[in-house]
């Protein structure tokens, strides 16, 4: 908000001192030299069009009025009082006018429909995002509900029954962490870690899953340490997101390939699975929060990936195929200060 306000200052600035300088030009300017007076006439929708652009209506009229005022005593000291005069300043103030009014109105009327289309976008959002948190919800309540009976009722095998409920519960303990991880700012705590240890870290903890779906995850990593500033618990957590992903979209007995290489000045990581690759609605979509054409999950997994590369100045891009699998490179800038 402060930003947009010191733009708009700029801006203020930018028509007051053009509406000015204008202004001085047809003082300091001998009235029968006509042609340089029309010129300076015809400049003067420069800072209208601005007003209108960035003040809307209101703008565009109140610089009309302003130039209107200011350019006025020049009209009445230099008056001729012929026919062609008279008419020639009364058309010109005429356009200019009605320049300033249909410009400011034209710019007020796209606005409101801007801003119509972005409640419109919010709301569908919200909606989507409540769908997608109750299908998410749903399954592990009706599990709690119905093992929880079996408990009361002391039916069946109470400690698997227990076991389901505590599953269950953690289901929806880890969907309530991803949409309140997503709802809040990223807060980066950056000392100085070495980054090559994050991934390797990051691909030991995704070892079992990539053992249990029985994908092979290959590392290819060099073998140095690269100090750099990066919150190393909020990183581990974007990478452990995209490798999952990795290994869930990859054919069993395939292969996930985690690599990385320091430049000049920014980190490159690549993760790269042969799997099934991505159709263009799942790329164009892929970073949408609570976008997933996945069984389970809240979609929210990509997005949470982006808002922390993001939030230290990086990147991430996906470059994906369908059958010939997906690559996700992320560009990170080498701070080491």
């Amino acid at each position: 908000m402060e930003r947009i306000l010191n733009q708009k200052k700029y801006f203020v600035f930018f028509i007051g001192g053009t509406t000015l300088v204008i202004t001085y030009l047809h003082y300091s300017t001998l009235p029968a030299i006509r042609d340089l007076h029309n010129i300076f006439g015809e400049l003067y929708y420069l800072p209208l069009l601005v007003a209108a652009l960035v003040f809307g209506l209101k703008g565009a009229v109140s610089t009309f009025i302003i130039i209107t005022i200011l350019y006025a005593p020049f009209v009445f000291i230099n008056w001729t009082g012929t026919y062609l005069s008279i008419t020639s300043k009364l058309l010109h103030a005429l356009f200019s006018g009605s320049f300033a009014i249909v410009a400011g109105i034209l710019v007020d009327r796209e606005k409101r429909r801007l801003e119509q289309t972005e409640r419109e976008r919010y709301l569908a959002g919200l909606g989507r995002a409540a769908a997608a948190i109750a299908h998410d919800l749903k399954n592990p309540i009706i599990s709690i509900l119905g093992f929880s009976r079996r408990i009361l009722e002391r039916k069946g095998d109470i400690d698997a029954a227990s076991q389901a409920v505590l599953d269950s519960a953690q289901d929806m303990q880890d969907i309530v962490h991803d949409v309140l991880d997503f709802a809040k700012p990223v807060s980066l705590d950056s000392p100085k870690a070495d980054i090559f240890s994050v991934i390797r870290k990051v691909c030991r903890s995704c070892e079992a899953k990539a053992l249990d779906e029985g994908i092979v995850l290959k590392t290819g990593l060099p073998d140095e340490t690269v100090s750099c500033r990066v919150d190393q618990l909020h990183m581990e957590r974007a990478l452990v997101n995209l490798i999952n992903n990795a290994i869930e979209a990859s054919r069993k007995g395939g292969m996930v390939v985690v690599s990385a290489e320091a430049g000049e000045n920014r980190f490159v990581i690549k993760i790269k699975d042969y799997g099934e690759g991505m159709d263009n609605e799942t790329l164009e979509n892929v970073f949408i929060p609570f976008y997933t054409k996945k069984i389970s999950g809240t979609g929210l997994g990509m997005a949470i990936a982006k808002k922390i590369i993001e939030a230290h100045q990086g990147s991430i891009q996906i470059n994906s195929r369908e059958h010939s699998g997906t690559e996700v490179i992320i560009k990170l800038p080498l701070k080491t200060s």
